[in-house]
């Protein structure tokens, strides 16, 4: 995909959310998209990123880490978000640059994030991931746990926890779509008012279903393929 349909595609993702936002009387400035840009080149990150995407989110590690390193030299400093299943022993290195991790799911995760935070004097931003499709195949906290385990990780030192996170059924039936991200919010309003906390981030929704997750909340939303097309995987 050439940079201009980037642009436009851009656009078009914009003019949706603010469409969407006016009709549910959201602020469309509060939504934020996260450009799914795994497996997309330098060159295709940067033209996302001249044409006003912000934040980057990525799924692998390794990946990430080149690719900050690349751009940083081109002077492109997005907001990086890492949005795939994170291994403990992978977090000391995106804990110096990462501004989010959407995929935390257990408090020992938590743990090492806060421990290599603190190695580089910085307090990192997390979401816990919730299971909330019941699919044995995805990660993430079963919806029943997920007080136990903010109120655990709320109190860890050098993170800070701002909300929740789903990957939703990928499936046409939009009621079973629209039951899991209210699943989704009804547990950030259950954990806010059992715990006290002011949890406010709801990351839910990707390219096929944004719209409907915004309808139902959400405050981040995490767009690959309406951005920079069908991925092409190396084999």
């Amino acid at each position: 995909m050439n940079n201009e349909n980037i642009k436009q595609n851009i656009s078009l993702i914009k003019s949706n959310i603010e469409q969407v936002a006016k009709k549910f009387s959201r602020n469309a400035e509060k939504i934020k998209i996260i450009a799914v840009s795994k497996t997309q080149s330098i060159e295709a990150i940067s033209a996302a990123f001249y044409a006003g995407a912000t934040i980057f989110g990525e799924n692998y590690v390794q990946e990430l880490v080149e690719k900050q390193s690349l751009l940083s030299e081109k002077g492109i400093l997005p907001e990086w978000h890492f949005i795939g299943h994170l291994q403990t022993n992978k977090v000391k290195y995106i804990a110096p640059f990462v501004s989010l991790i959407h995929s935390v799911d257990s408090e020992k995760l938590a743990s090492e994030i806060s421990r290599q935070a603190e190695k580089n004097n910085r307090t990192i931003d997390i979401l816990l991931q919730i299971n909330t499709s019941g699919e044995i195949s995805k990660f993430g906290c079963e919806p029943d746990e997920a007080i136990n385990l903010a109120e655990r990780v709320s109190s860890l030192p050098n993170v800070k926890l701002k909300g929740l996170m789903t990957i939703g059924t990928f499936s046409d039936d939009e009621a079973i779509i629209r039951k899991e991200f209210r699943l989704l919010r009804s547990k950030l309003e259950e954990i806010n008012d059992k715990l006290g906390l002011s949890l406010n981030e709801l990351s839910m929704g990707m390219s096929h279903d944004y719209e409907i997750a915004i309808e139902e909340g959400a405050t981040m939303v995490r767009i690959g393929t309406a951005i920079f097309g069908e991925r092409h995987y190396n084999r």
